[in-house]
């Protein structure tokens, strides 16, 4: 299972397994990963899952779709690397991305 670390803003990093198919998101809930509130549960209909991928991963994760750069509208703090985590499907050759979480969700 390819792992995902999550590093939240005060620098404290959790490594965890995640699931092929499930989200960023969805694997960070499951978890306990704090920072990651997931309001809408992962229907990209809030922007409570944001993260800022790594600069080594944002090639392989992709660029936000419309729908999701409209929900990022709503996020704290956006950047160029802002993605939603429900948005990221995790794949095998994911298997060590790197996601920092914000101070504070939208």
């Amino acid at each position: 299972m390819p792992k995902i670390t999550y590093i939240d803003a005060q620098g404290t990093s959790r490594t965890v397994e995640g699931e092929t198919g499930s989200t960023v998101m969805e694997v960070a809930v499951r978890n306990g990963v704090p920072g990651i509130e997931a309001e809408c549960g992962g229907a990209c209909a809030c922007a409570t899952c944001h993260v800022y991928v790594d600069e080594a991963w944002t090639e392989k994760t992709g660029r936000a779709e419309p729908m999701e750069e409209d929900m990022l509208d709503f996020a704290f703090d956006v950047r160029p690397n802002s993605r939603l985590s429900c948005q990221i499907r995790v794949r095998d050759d994911l298997d060590g991305l790197v996601v920092r979480t914000p101070a504070r969700q939208g």
